[in-house]
C-alpha cells in the first residue's frame, strides 16, 4: 500500500521560520545584484517647458528650508 501524498500547504508548513532564513542565508551569495548607475545631473541649461504653478511657486517660497 503506497502512502498518499501530503497537499502542497502541509509540506510547506513543516519549514520553521529559522529553516527558511538559513536557506536564504546559504542562497545569498549566489544572487547577483546588478550595480545602481547614478545619473548624471542634468543642467538647468537643458531644462525647458516645466511650468510651476504661481500659488505652488508662493507655497514653497514660504517654506523656511526651501526659501531661506
Amino acid at each position: 500500500m503506497t502512502k498518499p501524498i501530503a497537499p502542497r500547504e502541509s509540506r510547506e508548513s513543516e519549514i520553521s521560520l529559522a529553516q527558511l532564513r538559513g536557506y536564504c542565508a546559504r542562497m545569498a551569495p549566489h544572487w547577483v545584484v546588478p550595480a545602481v548607475a547614478v545619473p548624471a545631473p542634468v543642467p538647468p541649461s537643458r531644462i525647458h517647458g516645466v511650468v510651476v504653478p504661481a500659488s505652488s511657486a508662493r507655497l514653497l517660497d514660504n517654506m523656511s528650508e526651501y526659501g531661506d
